[in-house]
């Protein structure tokens, strides 16, 4: 943050606003964002994945300069270009460290050099679901928490712990990597990493799918979607699979409350609006997790929906200018 920036009057605040971008595998959302956390304008498109790097940065430029020629941006003082980006995310450099093949020759892309050249504006980065992280923290379910932990279950799961609103990413640029925190439920099940025994193996969206498949489900059932449907209905195996994912989550969310000592854990994700079946399961497993001083720990869903990424992004420029406020967006 320049000095110039730093020392804004409260009265030119109103004035300012930033991109946000929530960059993944197959869709793009960019939006202006005012100082207060207010989505002006936005708009989304296809990722190119299969195109590559350049193709992907030449879609979100695109974006952006739409953006620019909307009559919300009008008058605007634009601060920069906030980035939550799949993959694992040097914040300082805004470079990729390394990420799947979901997007090609995404590792090693530079998101500063590559999208200031084609926008003028100064870019900051982080992974995407930091981004979530700082969008609830800044104007959602965490406004106001100077110690936050997000967990992300869908389909797969990540997280984000906030300290003052800014999200620690850890010493080698991994930290909130929380799909892959050991899970007692997932013994001897493969991960997606690789590894076995990991909380997505067992609690994310595909996962609780495939653990329904594996426990003799009906094939005809296609999704966790579905799934989660006949377990309201009274499906006695789509319940117990159901339950088994949000137990695990809930494990997990009550073995990292007890090592970061949270002001309260967000869920969001896919699974988060799963209904009570879940919620029930999550919270029964952290209450056997959690230590006693935790146990009543707040565990609540998330409020920005899919603009949280988006806003959390932008909030890289605008949530040190703003006072943490639950109303901001």
């Amino acid at each position: 943050m320049d000095q110039a920036t730093a020392q804004m009057r409260p009265e030119e605040s109103g004035r300012i606003a930033a991109f946000g971008i929530d960059l993944g595998g197959t869709k793009i959302a960019a939006g202006l964002v005012g100082a207060d956390g207010t989505v002006l304008a936005s708009a989304s498109a296809p990722t190119p994945a299969t195109e590559g790097a350049e193709a992907v940065l030449d879609a979100v430029a695109g974006l952006v300069a739409g953006l620019l020629a909307a009559p919300e941006a009008a008058g605007l003082r634009i601060l920069g270009l906030g980035l939550g980006a799949a993959g694992v995310i040097d914040a300082g450099s805004a470079r990729v460290l390394s990420a799947t093949d979901t997007i090609l020759h995404w590792a090693g892309t530079d998101l500063a050099e590559g999208l200031y050249t084609r926008t003028g504006l100064e870019v900051r980065a982080v992974n995407d679901v930091h981004a979530h992280g700082l969008g609830e923290a800044w104007c959602g379910a965490a406004a106001g928490s100077a110690n936050a932990l997000l967990l992300a279950v869908g389909t797969g799961i990540g997280g984000s712990h906030l300290l003052g609103g800014v999200p620690q990413t850890g010493a080698h640029h991994v930290g909130g990597h929380m799909g892959h925190f050991a899970s007692p439920l997932a013994t001897g099940v493969r991960c997606s990493c690789g590894r076995t025994g990991h909380l997505e193996a067992i609690a994310a969206g595909p996962a609780i799918h495939r653990n329904y498949l594996r426990l003799g489900g009906d094939p005809y059932v296609a999704d966790t979607r579905e799934l989660t449907a006949l377990a309201h209905a009274g499906d006695l195996l789509a319940i117990q699979t159901l339950r088994t994912g949000g137990r695990a989550a809930g494990i997990a969310a009550g073995s990292l409350a007890n090592i970061l000592d949270p002001e309260l854990i967000v869920l969001s994700g896919g699974m988060a609006g799963a209904g009570d079946l879940w919620w029930d399961a999550v919270r029964e497993g952290f209450a056997a997790e959690a230590i006693d001083p935790l146990q009543e720990l707040e565990l609540v869903p998330a409020t920005l929906g899919n603009d949280a990424a988006l806003i959390g992004a932008a909030g890289l420029f605008l949530a040190p200018l703003t006072p943490k406020d639950p109303t901001c967006s």
